[in-house]
């Protein structure tokens, strides 16, 4: 059995998506499907079952959990990083995930879970996941959650029994119900198809161009395959970047949108909301040697060819329900 929390949504949809693809349909779904439009994702996916999180999370510390867990890929998570409110988020991210893992390991469950990026902070100390996380600080609250599991994991000295991935820019199918932390791929799709413009954020920092700052863009489909390297290869444990390896301008993100839709590039900028400043990254890029090192080999998508299949293959096919 795999267990797989946020299933529903944007990478764990894909994710299941994937296993399906391989052969695999003993899967547990773990989620919080609410009154939107999530439950979309699970359209025509395979599964056993699906459990809101709240109460799977009862089950793990009542020790009540009805079925043997052989693999669990935990993506579940509070994943904005504007909730301001850090006990929920101790809560959704970090004890929540070390239960989780307590549950796992003692009976030889396989653990992959999802870090962020975000534990970078500033970038100060670059983007490698060799470096001494300890002497990270990330820029906001959602970050510093994944960091607590991250240290805790090193403390409890299981960091390197389990495989935590460390995301970029992940866009794709399927996060439309993510409202404003949708990439800005989708964003941009249904800005330009409303009014013909993209706005994008000025720059404050002197030594990046408005629309310059550079972020990891990957495509979804790309970040599941590097998921999945870890299900099949469960000796490869630690911290792992998922990015691209190559940082991209907004600009080049904006170019890459209107092409796609065949549309003459159009872009606006616009001040930096108060509420970003001095949280804002002007530059990521992940360092991905180490996940090389662990024998993924795949090519990359390129930015223009991902935005251009996630476009013209599935924002542009307005019926679509999933990847």
């Amino acid at each position: 059995m795999i267990v797989v929390t946020g299933g529903a949504g944007f990478i764990g949809s894909a994710v299941v998506t994937r296993l399906n693809e391989l052969g695999y349909e003993h899967i547990i779904i773990v989620d919080r499907l609410g009154t939107k439009e999530k439950w979309k994702n699970l359209n025509g996916l395979k599964f056993m079952d699906v459990h809101h999180k709240d109460d799977f999370y009862k089950m793990l510390v009542d020790d009540a959990v009805p079925f043997a867990m052989e693999t669990v890929i935990h993506l579940g998570a509070c994943s904005s990083t504007c909730e301001a409110d850090a006990d929920y988020l101790t809560q959704n991210n970090f004890r929540y995930s070390a239960e989780l893992v307590k549950h796992c390991l003692p009976r030889r469950a396989h653990f992959i879970y999802a870090s962020s990026a975000a534990t970078y902070g500033d970038g100060s100390l670059g983007y490698d996941d060799t470096h001494d996380i300890t002497e990270l600080r990330p820029l906001n609250m959602y970050g510093y959650s994944k960091h607590m599991f991250d240290v805790w994991a090193q403390k409890m000295e299981i960091d390197r029994k389990i495989a935590g991935l460390k995301f970029f820019n992940v866009y794709g199918p399927n996060e439309y119900h993510k409202e404003d932390m949708r990439s800005v791929v989708h964003k941009a799709y249904e800005q330009i198809l409303a009014t013909g413009e993209l706005k994008l954020f000025k720059s404050d920092h002197p030594d990046y161009a408005d629309g310059e700052q550079k972020r990891d863009f990957i495509y979804v489909k790309d970040a599941v395959e590097m998921i999945m390297h870890f299900n099949e290869n469960r000796d490869k444990g630690g911290l792992f970047n998922v990015g691209t390896g190559k940082a991209r301008s907004w600009n080049d993100l904006a170019k890459a949108v209107f092409d796609a839709m065949g549309k003459p590039v159009n872009i606006k900028y616009i001040d930096m909301p108060e509420q970003l400043k001095g949280k804002y990254q002007y530059f990521t890029e992940a360092k991905v040697d180490k996940i090389k090192e662990a024998g993924y080999t795949k090519e990359l998508c390129s930015l223009e060819d991902g935005v251009k299949d996630y476009i013209q293959n599935y924002l542009m096919k307005t019926k679509y329900l999933g990847l």
